[in-house]
């Protein structure tokens, strides 16, 4: 009953998604006000809320919002803070309703100073500055910093924090480069991307949630995590859109797409307490730093160096506090057959020629050495094949055929499917219901279908 009720959910969820598939899990956050240039003002907040659950549960959180929002609601995870490179950040914390001290830390920032509002003298000066502060209920603290390196970084409660990360409160941060904010992640050439997904893992043990929502104090040395995360949301949530109405303290979603040949950035972090072996499907990615450092030999002249000592892997150890940039693409190539279907009676041209070459299309980076050659095997017809949702009726990119009235309806431009999921078996499940979890999809797409 369990395993068909969350088949159930799932279909249900990827109809909805499908509508249009303009669903991704593009990277948004928030980039606070800014005044003289670079320097860049947070307010956010610390509360409670609940969330929801696909095997059916209402959880307790804490979590950060931003206030500067009009709806100010908190979120799990915290909003994703993206600043650039130089630029001043502070940030102002208020405790709404959480009855014991909260605070945040910023792994990877240099020189953080934090002063609470109750040490301030009446001309606004503090004789009191310490590397971090508390904010009691009502109370605000200040953190301040200067962004001084990009990278992908985590942040989290400094307090109490082996209950308060699992209650929530923790979250994203970017810093982009002084060299190509928008399509790099360092200053370094070899860090192009043509889009960007984060990948922010975690965990949670729904009874400590439970005994901190009755008052209780919650024994944290007997965490046992049933439930897993990607973007603060569980399969198949994972799939919906960023910002839908249903999910409130929600707002992430992490479905990733790209069309062949192009570049995708991955911001992968550990924001739990234990370790989670993300695997993507298709293909190996180019893992080019960890934990806001590229993977280079010369870091004193790394813009011209770039990740010299980047390496290929299928499968990302996401350790706890860890984060994790890597580039995938996906071309087809080597596949020894035509990815589009093509054949010479349709004339179809690879690379302005309609006969095989020794090169790749620059448009649909079709394998040209493979033009117009069918899949080397005898396709089974459909009276012997079971159906699943994403499958278009036809194996190639692009191409939709008939289907048995009933099946897919889940893939509206003939794409590509591929499951990026945690390689730890047991978390593909939503508090022991099969499937869910801590997985997602990547989809690519043919050419010409709009990514935004």
């Amino acid at each position: 009953m369990k395993l068909l009720h969350s088949f159930a959910a799932l279909t249900s969820a990827l109809a909805f998604s499908a509508a249009s598939w303009t669903v991704q899990a593009e990277i948004i956050g928030i980039e606070g006000t800014t005044t003289d240039g670079h320097q860049k003002t947070f307010n956010l907040e610390a509360g409670s809320a609940a969330i929801n659950t696909p095997d059916g549960d209402s959880l307790l959180i804490w979590a950060y919002g931003d206030m500067d929002n009009a709806s100010s609601e908190v979120q799990y995870p915290g909003p994703t803070i993206i600043v650039h490179e130089g630029d001043a950040v502070t940030i102002n914390l208020t405790n709404l309703n959480i009855g014991e001290p909260v605070s945040m830390v910023f792994p990877g920032q240099e020189n953080v100073a934090a002063v609470v509002s109750t040490d301030l003298n009446i001309d606004g000066t503090t004789d009191r500055v310490v590397l971090t502060e508390e904010a009691s209920i009502g109370e605000t603290v200040t953190y301040s910093f200067t962004a001084s390196k990009p990278g992908t970084y985590l942040y989290n409660s400094g307090s109490n924090p082996d209950l308060q990360t699992e209650m929530g409160l923790t979250g994203a941060m970017i810093v982009r480069p002084a060299i190509n904010p928008d399509s790099q992640a360092y200053n370094t050439s070899d860090s192009a991307y043509d889009h960007e997904y984060l990948y922010f893992l975690t965990e949670m043990d729904p009874s400590i949630h439970q005994a901190v929502d009755f008052g209780l104090t919650p024994d944290t040395s007997n965490y046992d995590a049933v439930l897993w995360f990607m973007n603060g949301r569980n399969g198949p949530d994972t799939l919906f859109d960023n910002n839908v109405g249903w999910m409130p303290h929600q707002p992430y979603g992490s479905l990733t797409r790209m069309h062949p040949g192009e570049k995708v950035l991955l911001r992968i972090i550990g924001a739990g307490h234990d370790m989670h072996p993300l695997h993507t499907h298709g293909n190996h990615f180019l893992q080019i730093a960890r934990d806001g450092h590229v993977l280079t030999s010369d870091p004193a002249n790394v813009e011209t160096v770039g990740a010299d000592l980047a390496f290929s892997d299928y499968t990302q150890q996401v350790l706890p506090g860890a984060t994790y940039d890597a580039l995938f693409e996906w071309t087809g190539k080597n596949m020894g057959w035509d990815i589009y279907g093509h054949t010479e009676a349709g004339g179809e041209l690879c690379n302005g020629l309609a006969t095989r070459s020794d090169s790749t299309d620059p448009v649909t980076f079709e394998d040209c050495r493979f033009h117009n050659v069918p899949v080397p095997v005898d396709l089974p017809e459909n009276l012997d094949l079971t159906f699943g949702g994403f499958y278009s009726g036809s194996p190639f990119l692009g191409a939709m055929e008939s289907l048995p009235p009933g099946e897919g309806g889940l893939n509206l431009n003939g794409g590509l499917f591929f499951m990026w999921h945690s390689h730890t078996e047991k978390e593909l499940v939503n508090n022991d219901i099969f499937p869910g979890g801590m997985m997602t999809m990547l989809i690519i797409e043919p050419h010409g279908v709009p990514i935004p």
